[in-house]
């Protein structure tokens, strides 16, 4: 699927159940009403389609990488992320991934759940990630 070009134009995240589930690698398996309806992306097209094509190009790298190594430890991450719509818009969320597990206790994929971020905090982590941006253009 392609990604839309980005659009300098936010979207505020009104906070309510945003939900998408993943399998071990990333790739969607469920998303709620709330979820298609933020990021225009129907249920259909969005199953089957890697997470990552939400990722809007302002997110670091390293921001990602730390997520996965805690998700695949086990546990649950929670950080600001900025997404990017189907129609190229942008919105913040505060996201919350906790493993899915089998009937043994061994992850099978993720659960995402996001609320809405705390807009004083928000403009210091834009500073982090943008210096954080820099540093990977940079390498």
């Amino acid at each position: 699927m392609k990604r839309p070009a980005p659009v300098n134009e936010e979207v505020l995240f009104d906070g309510r159940s945003l939900i998408s589930e993943t399998d071990t690698k990333g790739v969607i398996t469920f998303v709620n009403r709330k979820f298609t309806e933020m990021t225009l992306y129907t249920k259909e097209e969005a199953i089957g389609q890697p997470h990552s094509i939400l990722r809007h190009p302002d997110m670091p790298k390293a921001a990602f990488e730390g997520m996965w190594k805690i998700i695949k430890e086990g546990k649950t991450w929670e950080g600001y992320v900025k997404n990017l719509r189907k129609d190229g818009k942008y919105y913040w969320v505060v996201v919350n991934i906790v493993p899915k597990l089998n009937e043994h206790g061994e992850v099978v994929g993720y659960i995402a759940s996001r609320k809405m971020p705390d807009r004083i905090r928000l403009s210091t982590i834009i500073n982090q990630y943008k210096q954080l941006m820099e540093v990977e253009k940079g390498s």
